[in-house]
């Protein structure tokens, strides 16, 4: 699929900073690409703790972040289409958790020697990357606090809502819901619940008129409702609110931004 007229990479940062770039800047991500691959199932991407000499970005489908403890998996992030997985493994090169990959997923192969090349000679774009870093470390803290504050059905709920919400924002999924290749078993190592649990809070969401889960489709029943249940509130994603970049990273627009300065 063609997207913006880059096939690979059309989607990154897409409803949130994409307009920051210049054509000439988006060229220079979609050429960073040097291989593609297209994987099926649910596989291991990139192991805990193996050294990595390039970074990923998902092209098409979904990502789990997992680390495995005591016997048990945690699924303690995801990425959806458009989202550079590992871009932080430029500077750690070896992750602390794993990478898996679930259902039809097709990803494009950094090396980091390009992106090495590409941040000396285009600091604009290195801090776009930046930027790409850093949103998904303001994704962990709202699971952080989310995970404190609401019961089991409120935390489901936050997941749907911001699963839905960061898929439209990259023109995927529609007002009504989307698929995913997700189970009742995924949706308990995210929320920190059993299956027998993961399933009653699925019947309660139902029931409540919000949300229907069923064989990996999620059709929302009753937007408002949903973000209430899981007071979901999207800023935290930087696509729009008080905390939008909107224009302070634009690139020869001529537009004068505020400044905001220390004293």
């Amino acid at each position: 699929m063609s997207i913006d007229n880059h096939p690979n990479t059309g989607r990154f940062l897409q409803g949130r900073l994409r307009h920051a770039m210049a054509d000439r800047e988006k060229d220079l991500v979609e050429g960073l690409i040097v291989r593609t691959e297209e994987l099926r199932g649910e596989q291991l991407l990139l192991k805990r703790g193996d050294f990595c000499e390039f970074s990923t970005i998902l092209i098409e489908g979904l990502m789990l972040r997992t680390i495995h403890e005591n016997g048990q998996r945690s699924i303690v992030g995801y990425q959806v289409a458009g989202d550079f997985v590992d871009l932080h493994a430029f500077a750690l090169k070896r992750l602390d958790h794993d990478l898996m990959v679930i259902g039809n997923v097709t990803v494009g192969y950094v090396p980091h020697e390009r992106l090495r090349e590409i941040m000396e000679a285009e600091p604009h774009l290195a801090r776009i990357f930046w930027f790409s870093t850093l949103l998904d470390a303001a994704i962990h803290r709202e699971w952080i606090m989310k995970s404190q504050q609401l019961r089991s059905m409120g935390r489901l709920a936050h997941l749907f809502a911001e699963l839905w919400y960061r898929l439209r924002m990259v023109e995927l999924g529609n007002s009504s819901g989307f698929q995913t290749p997700l189970n009742q078993i995924h949706l308990g190592e995210m929320c920190g619940m059993s299956t027998v649990h993961v399933n009653r809070c699925l019947r309660d969401l139902r029931e409540a008129g919000i949300v229907e889960f069923r064989r990996g489709r999620i059709t929302v029943l009753d937007a408002e409702k949903l973000k209430e249940c899981a007071r979901f509130e999207p800023s935290y994603l930087y696509g729009e609110g008080g905390l939008s970049v909107g224009h302070a990273l634009d690139k020869g627009t001529g537009e004068t931004v505020p400044v905001r300065r220390a004293g």
